[in-house]
């Protein structure tokens, strides 16, 4: 976790992408905690809070989209081998398929704000069958909205933290 701060100061927006992408595809990476701290960076003046809402957005699109198509081209047979490692029976499985069918792009646009769901949702959706239009559409307003609030939060209420303390 030390290593973020740095490399985003270092590396600008582009670290900050590079690492909301992997983290949104499954990688375990700390993308909340970095876009959090581009975000504090942008209250000192060191990056511009347009381009890490973008880079955060455009990257948290792209991860989940990836897992989407790891998941439509080879998660089913990955979940029917190894989805009683993590609990996910037969019958569960079944559940999850009609719940994507029936709640599927609510299901996108909200896993974003929950910590494994954001980087399971898109191989999740691709796993199951979820049309890929919905899933895109689902998929980037759930990015716009994550990477809106944890961008533009911590940038705009900064002073009435320091406030508080």
């Amino acid at each position: 976790m030390a290593w973020v701060e740095p490399a985003i100061s270092t590396y600008g927006v582009w670290a900050l992408l590079v690492v909301l992408y992997f983290e949104t595809f499954g990688a375990p990476l700390p993308g909340e905690s970095a876009l959090i701290a581009a975000s504090l960076l942008a209250t000192r003046g060191d990056l511009e809070i347009g381009h890490i809402f973008l880079a955060a957005w455009f990257g948290a699109v792209l991860g989940d989209s990836t897992g989407y198509l790891i998941g439509r081209f080879g998660g089913r047979p990955l979940l029917h081998r190894f989805g009683s490692a993590v609990r996910l029976t037969p019958e569960r499985l079944s559940t999850l398929e009609k719940t994507a069918k029936t709640k599927g792009f609510f299901m996108v646009l909200t896993a974003r704000f929950i910590v494994v769901l954001r980087q399971l949702n898109g191989f999740i959706a691709g796993s199951v069958g979820m049309p890929w239009h919905h899933f895109v559409v689902a998929n980037a307003l759930g990015a716009m909205l994550w990477a809106g609030l944890w961008s533009f939060g911590p940038y705009f209420f900064t002073d009435a933290f320091k406030r508080l303390i």
